[in-house]
């Protein structure tokens, strides 16, 4: 019996190192300041498309149910309403049922926020750290989330009646999708059809989502005069490296998103998830204006590496933890 043993070799686990070193020099260079802030939390993400994973705890406060983090976002944005300035973070995540080739149950999120940065600026730099750690990666495109469905799919996201929509996803997927909202067939469509060509020639950054799928960041309009998220993704090789925003900094439009998020987990037979009320207190108290993205680092060594899994590029994933 041998699965004792790393599914990644020594020589890539020093590699490994080596291009981790190499993202804290980075942003060194840059004056980012690392931080460390805690796995586990009062509030996890309310999300409908991620599920946490939770604990019962013995707190000061007697017996508690604390959630591991599926991202640093909420406690770096507590620093930043602190006055932390520009920070960054290796931080460990946890993302309940993602396994597979792309995904563990445990990764490795870097997370950079810049106060006073507008998207195009943190565009920018995203590029920069990719390059850092692929410079061989192509040219950089600009893609509108509109467009890409327009040329793959002949469908407009924005206008294209639900009824196409479900017919087109169900389709595609191989899946009974009459009761599906707009959001999850735009996000089936987007997985099978689209993001398989994005990145393959180079660097391809989408914009412009629905505002629905805003999450954190906040709204602004389009070159249509649609109403859209203020939000980026970034491919290489067909997969999705960054997510980032233009930070929702407004405490009660932040509590209404997690009351609708809630709402949407319930209708959609998910649990409801405890809100992290201390994020609401701090911008409430004033959290700068500025950029954020999440950039999974475990992709960006896997595709440095030429590595074909995740599993290639951690000592002990999912299985063997």
């Amino acid at each position: 019996m041998d699965d004792w043993q790393p599914t990644a070799s020594l020589a890539t686990l020093r590699e490994r190192a080596r291009l981790l070193a190499e993202v804290r020099r980075f942003f060194a260079e840059r004056d980012v300041l690392e931080v460390e802030t805690p796995v586990l939390g009062h509030g996890g993400s309310t999300d409908v498309h991620l599920d946490s994973l939770s604990t019962p705890a013995t707190t000061p406060a007697g017996q508690e149910r604390l959630w591991l983090q599926t991202s640093p976002e909420f406690a770096m944005k507590r620093l930043l309403a602190a006055g932390s300035g520009p920070i960054f973070q290796l931080a460990r995540c946890f993302r309940d049922g993602e396994v597979g080739s792309r995904h563990n149950l445990e990764f490795t999120m870097l997370e950079w926020y810049r106060p006073g940065f507008s998207l195009d600026a943190l565009i920018d730099e995203t590029e920069a750290l990719i390059r850092t750690l692929l410079p061989a990666a192509g040219p950089r495109r600009r893609r509108r989330y509109r467009d890409l469905f327009r040329e793959c799919l002949a469908v407009d996201p924005f206008t294209t009646p639900l009824d196409a929509l479900r017919r087109l996803a169900g389709e595609r997927g191989g899946l009974d999708m009459h009761d599906a909202d707009r959001d999850g067939c735009l996000d089936l469509l987007m997985s099978l059809a689209i993001e398989p060509t994005l990145g393959r020639e180079g660097i391809d950054v989408v914009v412009d989502y629905p505002a629905s799928q805003a999450a954190l960041a906040r709204h602004a309009t389009d070159a249509e005069g649609d109403r859209v998220a203020a939000r980026f993704e970034v491919y290489v090789a067909g997969l999705e490296l960054a997510n980032g925003y233009d930070e929702l900094v407004e405490a009660g439009e932040q509590a209404a998103r997690f009351a609708a998020d809630n709402a949407a987990r319930e209708a959609a037979g998910k649990p409801a998830v405890a809100v992290d009320w201390r994020l609401i207190a701090a911008l409430e108290a004033g959290m700068p204006e500025g950029s954020g993205v999440a950039l999974g680092i475990d992709r960006l060594i896997q595709l440095a590496l030429g590595k074909a899994s995740l599993a290639e590029v951690m000592a002990f994933p999912a299985p063997r933890c």
